[in-house]
């Protein structure tokens, strides 16, 4: 291998790009270079727009719904970029937040034809970036003769396209003795995973008899719940429930996976709160930005009870997906336990939502 990055690493690498505003090049059956819409500056935008390529703005399905846009691409849509777009456009298209004071965006154009995979690809890694899901693109001759020129990062998309649809496999960094509130026994252990992402950790309470169900609740990190005490949702109590509960039975695991805002970030977590400022749902306000219901990837937790041990859990869930989910990675989930805390008058609509809408038991 020597000293040249792989793939992950190259992903890795595509993602901090985009944040940052640089764009990236995508390169297979049709070649793209792409940079991320929530990013992208004027002086970006103007270098772009004077390719010889026609620029297109890669959305989501979702997204294009809201705008009224044909979506022909499966799951995204490609709106065709006129030569004098502006970034106050683009961002108009990319960004709900003033979907209500300026509702009329279009007329909008979507290109049906030629293949839409390195488009695709972008989005996903916008996503996965924790950007909002839309990516300024442009076709180009050869992707990595353009992509070593300008010294951007170039993706293979044949080499990429089978990670982006995979989760990445979970390292254990570290554990250490965690004595708290709810136990004195605790133990913390942090996991990395090998695409460079955000790491995730496990409580673990006493020591489980690996041959029994464990007590274990599979909780996503919410900044805004979990530390600030919001009352838009019921996260903060359902963790601290969780701990208290298994720290009176002695022993149990809390799985706790930096997935914020059902995995889209907290940033564009703060963009949903915003939308439901507005009058939209949580659900709605999701499918407005380009998200789906739920963005978040629950087998990371079966791996990590499998690599601790665990074959069989009763799990703290009003979530039904997850207990699918454990059953179809190869944890048999003996009991759900409920957990049924939190709820009150800032929270009550939104718990009602999930309820209806994401078929969660309350």
């Amino acid at each position: 291998m020597g000293l040249a990055p792989d793939i992950n690493e190259m992903l890795a690498r595509a993602r901090a790009d985009l944040r940052m505003g640089v764009p990236i090049v995508l390169s297979g059956t049709v070649s793209i270079v792409a940079v991320a819409a929530e990013s992208l500056s004027d002086a970006r935008l103007s270098d772009v727009l004077k390719l010889d390529g026609t620029p297109v703005l890669a959305l989501t399905g979702r997204r294009a719904q809201t705008l009224k846009a044909h979506v022909y691409d499966g799951n995204i849509a490609r709106i065709l970029v006129p030569p004098d777009a502006t970034l106050n456009w683009l961002r108009a298209l990319s960004d709900p937040a003033d979907d209500l004071a300026t509702p009329m965006k279009g007329p909008l154009r979507s290109k049906r034809d030629g293949n839409a995979d390195a488009h695709r690809a972008a989005v996903h890694l916008c996503k996965s970036a924790r950007l909002l899901p839309a990516a300024l693109c442009v076709e180009v001759n050869s992707g990595i003769t353009f992509a070593a020129e300008n010294g951007l990062t170039c993706i293979p998309l044949m080499l990429a396209q089978p990670l982006l649809a995979e989760r990445s496999t979970l390292h254990p960094v570290v554990q250490a003795r965690l004595p708290i509130v709810s136990s004195e026994s605790g133990r913390l252990h942090v996991y990395r995973p090998k695409d460079g992402g955000e790491e995730h950790y496990t409580m673990e309470i006493g020591r489980a008899d690996r041959s029994k169900p464990v007590l274990a609740r599979l909780h996503s990190a919410c900044f805004t719940g979990d530390v600030m005490g919001s009352l838009k949702c019921d996260c903060g109590p359902q963790l601290r429930g969780a701990l208290a509960q298994m720290g009176a039975e002695g022993s149990g695991v809390l799985l706790y996976l930096n997935q914020e805002g059902r995995g889209i970030g907290l940033a564009n977590k703060m963009r949903a709160y915003a939308l439901q400022s507005q009058g939209f749902d949580t659900v709605e306000a999701n499918h407005r930005l380009g998200f789906e219901d739920d963005e978040r990837d629950f087998r990371l937790g079966a791996d990590i009870l499998k690599s601790l041990g665990f074959s069989s859990v009763r799990l703290l869930t009003n979530n039904p997906e997850k207990i699918a989910m454990m059953e179809a990675n190869g944890i048999t989930v003996s009991e759900r336990v409920p957990l049924k805390v939190g709820r009150n008058e800032h929270n009550t609509d939104y718990l009602d939502v999930k309820a209806k809408k994401s078929g969660h038991l309350f």
